[in-house]
C-alpha cells in the first residue's frame, strides 16, 4: 500500500467512522502527509506499512530541533497515532508502530481570562442605536452565559433556544449535541435582537433559522465575531490579547471559582476529557486563601 492510497483510505475512516469535522479531517491528513515529505527528505521515502517505531522517534526529533511548539507535535503525534490506529483496525497491519510513541509534554498555558467588570465594559461600549448593536450585544451575553466555542455560536438556530426552559442545545466537535443553561440576560439580548432587528432583516432562504446573521442576511462567520470582539475591547480600554474563546475561559473560570462541580463545568464546556476543564483549576490567591480560612482545621480563623 502507498501513502495516497493510505491516506484516501483513513479520510474515509475519519468521515463515515467518526464523523469529524472538515478541519479535524483537514488537520489529521496534514499531519500524516508531513510524516510522509519527512521520511522522503531523510531517507529515501519508507511505505507506510513499513514505518517502524525509530522513524517515528526521529521524525519527533526533528520536529523539536526546528523549534515546532510542544502544542504542535503533541497534535501530530496525536495524528499519526489515529493514522496507525486505523491500519491496525482494518487489518492492514499487525503491530502499531506508534504504540510506545510519548506525547511532548505540553506547558500548560493559563489562559487569558476576563472579570465581570471588563466584560460589562464591552457590553456597555456597544453603540445600540447602530443596526447591530443589539446583534453584538447579544452574542456577547450568549457567549459568557454559555461558554460557547465560536463555531458553535455562529451555528446555533433559533429553533434551538428554549427560552421558557432556558436552554440552548448545542452542536459541538463531532456534531455531537448536548444542553447547556442560558440565562436571563443573555436570553433578554437574543430576544430583543431577533424581535426589533433580526425581524426586519432580508435573509438568505438557507438562514430562515440562523440565529446571528451579517448584513446580508448569511450567516456569520467566525472571523467577524473575532472583529467584533477585538473592536468592544480596545473600544472599552481592554490592552488583554482577547478573543471569543476568552469567553469560554471566563465563563469556566467563574463558575469553578463559584464552587461548580468540575463535571458539571465539564458538560456544559463538551469537554471530552475531565482534564482539559481541570486548567480552569486556576483560582486566584485571595480565593485561595479565602478557602484555607474557611476549611483549614489549622486556620487562625477556626482556631
Amino acid at each position: 500500500m502507498d501513502w495516497q492510497s493510505a491516506r484516501k483510505g483513513f479520510k474515509q475512516y475519519l468521515i463515515l467512522e467518526k464523523s469529524l469535522s472538515p478541519n479535524s479531517i483537514s488537520a489529521y491528513l496534514h499531519d500524516v502527509l508531513y510524516f510522509e515529505h519527512f521520511l522522503e527528505v531523510s531517507g529515501g521515502g519508507v511505505a507506510p506499512l513499513a514505518v517502524e517505531y525509530k522513524q517515528l522517534l526521529s521524525f519527533v526529533e526533528s520536529l523539536t530541533s526546528a523549534g515546532v511548539a510542544s502544542t504542535s507535535q503533541a497534535r501530530m503525534v496525536s495524528g499519526l497515532r489515529a493514522f496507525y490506529k486505523y491500519l491496525l483496525m482494518e487489518d492492514i497491519i499487525v503491530t502499531d508502530p506508534t504504540e510506545f510513541l510519548e506525547l511532548p509534554k505540553k506547558a500548560r498555558k493559563l489562559p487569558e481570562v476576563l472579570g465581570l467588570k471588563e466584560i460589562n465594559e464591552m457590553i456597555q461600549s456597544i453603540d445600540l442605536s447602530k443596526p447591530m448593536g443589539h446583534r453584538d450585544k447579544a452574542i456577547l451575553e450568549t457567549l459568557f452565559s454559555c461558554g460557547l466555542r465560536v463555531s458553535e455560536l455562529v451555528g446555533l438556530n433559533i429553533s434551538e433556544i428554549y427560552m421558557h426552559d432556558e436552554f440552548v442545545k448545542v452542536r459541538g466537535k463531532g456534531n455531537k449535541e448536548r444542553l447547556v443553561p442560558i440565562g436571563g440576560a443573555a436570553l433578554k439580548a437574543i430576544d430583543i435582537y431577533i424581535n426589533t432587528v433580526r425581524v426586519h432583516q432580508k435573509m438568505q432562504k438557507k438562514h430562515s433559522d440562523t440565529l446571528f446573521l451579517n448584513h446580508l442576511g448569511g450567516s456569520l462567520s467566525r472571523v467577524s465575531v473575532f472583529k467584533i470582539i477585538k473592536f468592544l475591547a480596545a473600544k472599552a480600554g481592554i490592552r488583554k490579547n482577547i478573543s471569543p474563546h476568552t469567553f469560554r475561559h471566563s465563563f469556566a473560570t467563574c463558575l469553578v471559582e463559584g464552587g461548580a462541580d468540575l463535571r458539571a463545568v465539564q458538560q456544559m464546556l463538551g469537554h471530552e476529557s475531565i482534564t482539559t476543564t481541570e486548567i480552569y483549576t486556576h483560582l486566584d490567591n485571595k480565593f485561595l486563601k479565602e478557602t484555607i480560612a474557611l476549611y483549614h482545621p489549622r486556620s487562625s480563623k477556626r482556631g
